[in-house]
């Protein structure tokens, strides 16, 4: 790179997105924090947008700076850089929401564990429950899930459907069969 080409400390106001990069890849860090003050607001306000929470936008604003710095050797100074920074942005704003969707099934599935265990059943050997009052693919993931012992994923290839779909099956059929239990009780 040419000397000409990076921005001196006096300049850095008036030089461009790509060689304040250009710099930062160098070693600059007052390349980066003129990059930072530039455009930290739009991509914060961008993020505000699509979670409307200001502590995930935190999180997430912070991942995308952390992305920035540990991707930035591989920035190629002939692209412009807020598009490159936008896109870092989405990469990390599109990897929490899998991450989120994750906990989410997990939280999902850890309630669907608890609301099996409050009254736990047997299903092939249970003669008190009446898997009639299920139709068609609910009654056959609950059957699957605890009549067989299925994971969501083999009861989601089975009935040829997402695995968070299987959950929500299940769980609308435990919860119909212990309202019906509880009915039957009452």
């Amino acid at each position: 790179m040419r000397d000409s080409e990076n921005p001196s400390e006096e300049n850095l106001a008036e030089a461009t997105d790509e060689s304040l990069m250009r710099s930062y890849q160098e070693g600059n860090s007052a390349a980066f924090e003129a990059l930072y003050k530039r455009h930290s607001g739009r991509v914060y306000g961008y993020l505000m947008v699509k979670l409307r929470d200001r502590s995930k936008a935190d999180d997430v604003f912070q991942l995308t700076f952390l992305k920035l710095h540990q991707s930035r050797l591989r920035y190629d100074d002939s692209l412009p850089f807020v598009p490159w920074l936008f896109t870092i942005s989405q990469s990390v704003l599109v990897d929490w929401f899998r991450k989120s969707k994750t906990i989410r099934e997990d939280l999902n599935e850890a309630f669907i564990h608890q609301q099996a265990a409050v009254a736990p059943v047997n299903l092939a050997t249970s003669s008190d429950i009446d898997l009639g009052l299920l139709e068609g693919a609910q009654k056959t993931a609950v059957e699957l899930r605890y009549g067989e012992d299925f994971s969501f994923q083999e009861i989601a290839r089975r009935l040829e459907t997402s695995p968070s779909n299987v959950r929500q099956l299940v769980s609308r059929g435990i919860k119909k069969l212990r309202s019906a239990i509880q009915e039957s009780e009452g």
